[in-house]
């Protein structure tokens, strides 16, 4: 979950306002005395802890809060609308150029993830149904080149490479070119990282901005780093004036001091953050949601939006009857776990529902091979049986267990389970028709 230690601590310092009636000053004092501790854990800029710290006290010993119903609610309001502040209010999209090619400078320190991340960018680009081209300009660390190319052929975009015997100004001159006659919208360089900042770096990427003109030259930063990514990014403004921040690792266990610091210290946004390690996770950056997330309020926005983007319409609509007409078969439970799959690792889709914090997580483990397991199950029934579970008799659940290398406790587990939903279903759509029979309104499933 993002920032688990950080939202933990802040909504345990947070909660202990809600349940009174009124607040005094010593209250707010205490709350906010842990609220900095918490920051600062996290490893944000202590001055942009000073200034947040201020500016959620003013506010929360204000009159609107001190004379509320709700001023612990206030208080909580407050944070979040500050914390979204904190992180840059609204989404900063890419700047696109009004004539194509628009042209992406990547820059970043060794490590952080930032090839892998050029190709999760040209993969989310494709989405949009931009035809991007990416561009080899590392020469310096080997096989980076072949790592950009194979990168390349995963998300399926063209990649421009001269080798590395050229200069990477020149690459990156006759890739505009190359772009511009294949027509490819969008030029991705993928530029040389380094093991740490140093003006020969600085001057060959600043090089190559002069001469490719980019619309956006983007920092990417392993959030893992906490204040050091905050530093390189401090740097990197300086020396080439970059137009924004992806933050990478940001599922992984990052405290958190990146994502708060970066924009009050940069003054540029996170344009987009990495949530895992496959090419479609890549997330556009929302400050307002990331903060609702923080604070354990989930993020019901992101969480409709995966579903919309993985989710087959037509397919839902089919499910919904088959439940109506009690024809769920296992072919249908299979088809759900895959479409359950790819909205992606279910610590991160119930970190997004409201009131699920990192207490509700402990000990949950719905990992792959989980779901692997009950897929091998089901694969190992006939059509007949899939149909039909209640034809499946001892005889038949050793062989569904030998073929699918787990033994009849678990496939009599899933054949339970499978009941059990059945049965849940049969009472959700019963209690419809009696809704619809006093006249009230039905009720959609999905």
């Amino acid at each position: 979950m993002v920032f688990e230690s950080l939202s933990e601590k802040l909504q345990n310092a947070l909660g202990k306002l809600k349940g009174k009636g009124k607040l005094s000053e010593k209250d707010v004092d205490v709350a906010m005395r842990e609220v900095r501790l918490a920051l600062l854990e996290a490893d944000v800029n202590f001055k942009v802890v000073k200034d947040f710290i201020k500016k959620v006290k003013e506010r929360a010993i204000g009159y609107e809060v001190m004379e509320s119903l709700t001023p612990g609610q206030q208080v909580i309001k407050i944070v979040n609308e500050e914390l979204t502040n904190l992180m840059g209010e609204k989404e900063a999209k890419l700047n696109f150029a009004s004539t194509p090619p628009t042209v992406i400078l990547m820059c970043g320190l060794q490590g952080a993830g930032k090839t892998t991340t050029t190709g999760k960018l040209a993969f989310n680009l494709k989405k949009q149904n931009k035809r991007p081209l990416l561009v080899a300009c590392d020469v310096y660390r080997p096989a980076a080149i072949k790592q950009l190319e194979v990168v390349g052929e995963k998300v399926n975009v063209p990649v421009f490479s001269m080798g590395d015997k050229i200069n990477p100004v020149d690459i990156a001159k006759a890739a505009l070119e190359h772009g511009k006659r294949n027509g490819n919208d969008v030029i991705i360089v993928d530029t040389a990282g380094r093991l740490h900042i140093d003006e020969e770096l600085m001057d060959e990427i600043r090089n190559i901005h002069d001469a490719v003109n980019p619309n956006e030259v983007l920092l990417v930063l392993d959030a893992m780093t906490g204040q050091d990514a905050v530093n390189v990014a401090e740097t990197f403004n300086e020396k080439l004036g970059i137009t924004g921040v992806i933050l990478t690792k940001l599922d992984g266990d990052a405290r958190g001091g990146a994502a708060l610091s970066i924009r009050a210290v940069t003054e540029k946004p996170i344009k987009f953050a990495g949530m895992g390690e496959k090419f479609d996770q890549l997330e556009p950056f929302h400050p307002d949601r990331m903060a609702s997330r923080i604070l354990g309020m989930g993020d019901v926005l992101s969480l409709i939006e995966k579903a919309q983007a993985s989710i087959d319409a037509k397919k839902a609509m089919e499910l919904e009857q088959k439940i109506r007409n009690q024809e769920f078969s296992f072919d249908d439970f299979l088809d759900q776990l895959e479409q359950m799959k790819s909205l992606g690792p279910i610590d991160q889709l119930i970190g997004m529902i409201p009131g699920m914090n990192s207490k509700a997580l402990k000990g949950l483990d719905v990992n792959e091979k989980d779901i692997n397991r009950i897929k091998a199950i089901i694969q190992s029934m006939t059509k007949k049986e899939r149909d039909n579970p209640d034809i499946i008799d001892s005889s038949r659940r050793k062989r569904i267990a030998q073929g699918s290398g787990t033994s009849v406790q678990e496939v009599n587990k899933i054949l339970k389970q499978f009941k059990e939903t059945k049965k849940m279903m049969k009472r959700f759509t019963d209690m419809e028709k009696t809704m619809k029979k006093k006249g009230k309104f039905g009720f959609p499933f999905f």
